[in-house]
């Protein structure tokens, strides 16, 4: 015998039996489900919001940029640190809540600092064996560069040993390449960022676009072949653009988001629209003297020490940019979707 065909009353009747008495119908689960994601996404983002006002969030605010050379016992150039020197750049950073991030992550807006603290950028340009060079058990050698930042680091939780590394074909004092690989690889093993400054420290102002492909491209390549890093910014030598910014960010071998100048003031924030890629400033690192009175990092620190204002405070999400209403205006539009205003 077939069965029926329920119609009306029966097919109803059918439905209830089937879906239960006390279950609603799956619509109305969907419909409850976008509900509460919607409240959660509320919820999250009124603590969010809290949080960064709690803090005093400014991720539109300046960020200093230190610029490092060699870090030796007998400096020969104002632009040289002693070791001690280097210690108390590091302490005083650490006492104004920096955390050091790397040129690559500035540039490229993921600035992970916990909530409250300040980014600054520490770089070192030239490849100097005083910024780094390894014992026989590759050990970093006391009183260099990444010695001093990791034991200042180890003492003050919190502070990460991040620093960029721009290198020439010097190459920290090594020739053979496979020296120059274990250098550069015990870099990138542990965590610091490997920057590009020309192969051969020539001033690009004037240059040709060939000539300044084939600077910036051969310690490009030479990097990449030793160590598989491709370089995500470039410390110009001297300061000096070539006659258009673009060469330096992008030719055949080398694509950078960014090219870092020699020195002169706090540079903006890259969520900000006064944040330019082909040109972003450093600070000079020195005391109070001279020219330095005013445009070096000790003057510097101390303005944004009495301008917290202008300053970048963090406000702890990598995911959102943080800043109160009255400064949307200097919004970057590419990273409105990450907004926070409070």
């Amino acid at each position: 015998m077939r069965l029926g065909i329920l119609t009306g009353a029966g097919l109803l009747a059918a439905a209830v039996v089937l879906t239960g008495c006390d279950s609603p119908p799956d619509t109305a689960k969907i419909t409850d489900s976008k509900a509460e994601a919607a409240a959660r996404l509320k919820q999250s983002k009124a603590a969010k919001i809290a949080l960064a006002r709690k803090v005093k969030a400014n991720e539109l605010g300046q960020i200093p940029v230190l610029m490092f050379h060699r870090i030796i016992k007998n400096p020969a150039t104002t632009d040289d640190r002693t070791p001690q020197q280097f210690r108390s750049d590091l302490e005083r950073l650490v006492k104004e809540d920096y955390v050091p991030i790397s040129a690559s992550e500035m540039v490229t807006g993921k600035i992970n600092v916990p909530a409250g603290k300040h980014p600054v950028v520490l770089t070192f340009d030239d490849s100097s064996p005083s910024q780094l060079t390894l014992n026989e058990m590759g050990v970093p050698q006391p009183d260099t560069a990444v010695a001093i930042l990791r034991e200042v680091a180890a003492k003050h939780p919190g502070f990460r040993p991040a620093a960029t590394f721009y290198v020439t074909r010097d190459m920290f004092g090594k020739t053979v390449r496979e020296e120059q690989a274990q250098t550069l690889g015990w870099l990138k093993d542990n965590g610091f960022d490997i920057g590009n400054h020309t192969r051969d420290h020539v001033n690009l102002h004037g240059r040709s676009e060939k000539e300044v492909e084939d600077q910036i491209g051969g310690i490009a390549k030479q990097i990449d072949d030793l160590t598989k890093v491709k370089p995500n910014s470039i410390a110009l030598p001297y300061g000096n653009q070539p006659r258009k910014k673009e060469w330096a960010l992008h030719g055949k071998l080398y694509n950078h988001a960014g090219a870092f100048l020699a020195g002169y003031t706090p540079a903006p924030s890259p969520f900000s629209k006064a944040f330019d890629p082909g040109g972003i400033p450093r600070i000079r690192v020195m005391e109070k003297k001279g020219d330095c009175a005013q445009f070096c990092s000790a003057a510097w620190l101390d303005w944004l020490k009495n301008n917290p204002d202008m300053r970048y405070t963090s406000d702890g999400d990598v995911s959102t940019v943080a800043y109160p209403k009255f400064k949307n205006p200097y919004l970057r539009k590419s990273f409105t979707t990450w907004s926070l205003p409070y």
